[in-house]
């Protein structure tokens, strides 16, 4: 009996939304295997990062294992190398080794996701923080303690200063939901810093457009702008980020800005895998037509971040956002389904609902159905809206007991991950590795000795 391969790469909200339909349906039958291949083995629920950094959620409570939301789709935990569509093989390296691991496939769904893109200034790439995945969400939050204590014990004013300036590049959703998040708990943090005052706390947020959150418009972005101005953040506009060395932000217009940490927001890519493919791009992403499917390629889709999906009003595409990816790998996984039962293709068609974002100090904007919500309102109708958006119940206990706790309580100042912890998991690798390589060339003598009293034969 011949085995259709049904192969999902990537396992964010498109991929896993596409493995979940699946899974009750095809994954079923005995001549069809369905594997989902992801970096990790959760899916990180990212509306919910800058709620980590700020210490109002802990990491575990905001990811989903995988493996228990699959029942029947196979996982692997892999990273992507490449895709070779003449042998339709995915190219995969896994384990601590990266050993070679590679996959056939009848149908292919690309929801990779996007990368970061530093846009190639100088420094940037080297030095900035950022916030795509779970780790950078924990060691930011850990590199806020650290700073605080570090200047806790300086003795020069400017560097106490420098140290405690903060600057955020990018005034979109996630610019300034990070730099409320940061600027409540580091300002809250203080209080376990008597050597500190507020006055040597400088955040900013630097964003090159006229209003922050230009996706909600011009009256909830200045809304935004007045909110975080009266809690003593900085807002730079028509400006961007030209330099960074680890010590001095340098904009465009000249400015200098002598800080410790910039946290880079302003800008991401299609994954790289993407780029070696051959096909048709916009901007970056793959072309593909109502349907999901990429034209001249037969069983291969995409979806989400990777893919640039007509909206059918004139050249303009669908937004990369979470809720679109979500419906996307729906559709796809349908429409999969579709061409191997022989059914005609759906199209595409969804409409953005809303879009919601949080300032800070339980303050929110929302855009609802056309509708402008602001202040406490709008932080209760995005918590409520992720809550219940956030898989399995036993996640959502955990978060509504975790926000419960923070009422009371506050926010925790520790530190889960030190410098010393990072230096010595780094050692640990590179022992892991050196052990895994010698082993490997262990084998191949080994082999090569077996070989030669052959030859001497000969």
């Amino acid at each position: 009996m011949k085995t259709t391969k049904i192969v999902i790469v990537g396992g964010g909200f498109a991929g896993l939304s596409a493995a979940m339909h699946l899974d009750k349906t095809l994954a079923r039958r005995a001549d069809i295997e369905v594997t989902l291949i992801s970096r990790e083995n959760f899916i990180l629920f990212t509306p919910m990062l800058h709620e980590v950094v700020g210490g109002d959620l802990f990491p575990g409570d905001i990811v989903n294992p995988l493996r228990r939301v699959l029942r029947r789709v196979r996982f692997v935990e892999a990273e992507v190398r490449d895709i070779d569509l003449d042998t339709r093989q995915v190219l995969c390296a896994a384990g601590l080794a990266k050993f070679d691991l590679n996959f056939e496939f009848d149908h292919l769904l690309l929801a990779l996701g996007s990368e970061t893109n530093f846009l190639g200034l100088p420094g940037v790439g080297e030095w900035a923080v950022t916030l795509k995945g779970l780790a950078d969400a924990v060691l930011l939050r850990n590199r806020l303690v650290a700073v605080l204590e570090e200047a806790s014990l300086q003795k020069d004013e400017d560097e106490r200063r420098r140290l405690l300036t903060y600057v955020t590049a990018g005034g979109g959703f996630s610019g300034v939901e990070i730099t409320g998040a940061l600027n409540d708990f580091v300002r809250d943090a203080l209080r376990h810093y008597p050597e500190l005052s507020e006055d040597l706390i400088r955040v900013v947020v630097v964003h090159p457009g006229a209003f922050l959150l230009p996706e909600l418009g011009e009256e909830l972005g200045l809304y935004t702008e007045l909110k975080l101005r009266e809690r003593n953040v900085e807002i730079i506009k028509g400006a961007r980020i030209a330099s960074y060395d680890g010590s001095v932000v340098v904009l465009n217009d000249g400015t200098s800005i002598p800080a410790e940490t910039l946290i880079w927001t302003a800008g991401v890519k299609p994954s790289s895998v993407i780029e070696l493919l051959p096909c048709k791009k916009e901007r970056g992403r793959l072309l593909v037509d109502e349907f999901l499917r990429v034209p001249g390629v037969q069983g291969l889709w995409a979806a989400g971040d990777s893919a640039a999906v007509p909206d059918g009003k004139g050249g303009t595409f669908h937004p990369p956002t979470a809720q679109h990816g979500l419906r996307q790998g729906r559709a796809a996984a349908k429409n999969i389904e579709g061409a191997l039962l022989g059914h005609p293709p759906t199209p595409f068609v969804y409409s953005t609902q809303g879009q919601l974002a949080t300032i800070g100090r339980r303050t929110g904007v929302a855009k609802v159905f056309g509708l402008k919500f602001s202040g406490f309102f709008a932080w209760w109708l995005w918590r409520t809206v992720y809550l219940l958006k956030l898989p399995r119940l036993a996640k959502k206990l955990r978060v509504m007991f975790g926000w419960t706790l923070d009422l009371f309580f506050g926010r925790e100042v520790e530190q889960m991950i030190t410098l010393r912890d990072v230096e010595a998991v780094t050692q640990r690798l590179d022992l892991l590795r050196q052990r895994k390589k010698k082993q490997a060339d262990g084998r191949h003598e080994e082999a090569a000795d077996h070989r030669e009293p052959c030859n001497l034969l000969k």
